[in-house]
């Protein structure tokens, strides 16, 4: 059972004879492969090589493809840069989206060649090219639609607007979930095992308007993106979304990605054994600023509070992106603390 086998076997709640560990590196991966970040994220090249070079370097079970959270803000037409060569891409100047109008200006989606989105194909087929044989391959097709809307039209303004004017809102997530289906399913075709997508802004609203706003979304999105794709499906809010974490296990997501607040073992509990879980060590306190013997220890809890829950649809990762001065010694740990850990073998 290689790597790619084992991750599919895992997601879908089979016997593995261990746990699979796949941790959310990014910018890491550039740093590695002694690349900027600004030429990681405009250069397939150079984001195909970083992924690449971090796989042969650790062996993880998985990889994964993305540059930034503003690709597809980008195809819409953000302005987007970065103020340094070691910043990721991110707006700049002006919201995109101001009024009605705006949302009638953004044109169709096409991914052959809006911003960035044939870079991140282009590199995305030379990693499965590459690697797909062997190691599960994630396509991050960037946001989920509120997270995209707050990014086009400013945190500050939609989260008034959501209360001031949801129809508003509304229309505008509607113009953002074409382009994030249109993006995964791209992703998909070259070759994606794993779509995943963020919704971090959702998890500053009150659990009720999540439920009422953005859980619909999300779920329409999830299931078209599905029914056309034919790929398992991933939803990450970053920080503590224990309070809507139920929701969330409501979206359609095949598995919901946690950060280091949320408490495995409740999360096991509240989402019961369908649902995979993709998580969840703190990426700061423990794998970048820890020891091996800290990262190793962490790993372990993790593995044994899933498996006292009988929940083996489990991967083991980072709550969140890896930090670019994560030490080599301590991923070395992860990995071989996953390799080593026969937890899952009876389940």
């Amino acid at each position: 059972m290689n790597s790619k086998s084992l991750v599919s076997a895992a997601l879908g709640g089979f016997p593995v004879p261990r746990v699979p560990v796949g941790p959310l590196a990014v910018h890491f991966c550039a740093g590695l492969a002694g690349h900027t970040v600004h030429r990681y994220s405009t250069d397939p090249d150079a984001l195909a090589e970083s992924v690449i070079r971090y796989y042969e370097r650790f062996k993880p079970d998985v990889v994964w493809v993305s540059a930034d959270t503003w690709v597809s803000a980008e195809a819409m037409g953000a302005k987007v840069g970065a103020t340094d060569e070691q910043q990721p891409l991110g707006g700049l100047g002006e919201p995109l989206i101001r009024s009605a109008a705006d949302i009638d200006r953004i044109p169709s989606p096409d991914v052959s060649s809006q911003g960035r989105y044939p870079l991140m194909l282009k590199a995305l087929s030379r990693i499965v090219n590459t690697l797909g044989k062997d190691a599960y391959v994630v396509g991050c097709f960037d946001q989920y639609p509120f997270s995209l809307a707050a990014a086009l039209m400013g945190i500050n303004e939609i989260m008034v607007k959501v209360l001031d004017d949801p129809s508003f809102v509304q229309a505008l997530m509607n113009r953002c979930s074409e382009y994030a289906f249109a993006y995964a399913c791209a992703l998909g075709s070259a070759g994606a095992d794993l779509l995943s997508g963020g919704d971090s802004p959702a998890g500053l609203l009150a659990p009720s308007l999540y439920r009422e706003v953005v859980l619909p979304a999300e779920q329409r999105l999830i299931q078209k993106i599905k029914d056309t794709a034919a790929k398992p499906v991933s939803l990450h809010i970053c920080g503590n979304a224990t309070r809507i974490l139920a929701m969330m296990g409501s979206s359609g997501a095949g598995v919901l990605e946690l950060d280091s607040n949320v408490d495995l073992a409740q999360a096991c509990q509240t989402l019961g054994p369908d649902i995979a879980i993709w998580g969840n060590l703190n990426p700061v306190q423990v794998l970048a600023q820890g020891t091996p013997a800290q990262v190793t220890a962490a790993a372990q809890e993790a593995i044994a509070q899933a498996a006292s829950c009988e929940h083996s649809r489990f991967v083991l990762s980072s709550g969140c992106t890896l930090p670019m001065e994560t030490p080599h010694a301590n991923i070395d740990a992860l990995v071989l603390a996953a390799r080593v850990t026969g937890a899952f073998a009876r389940m």
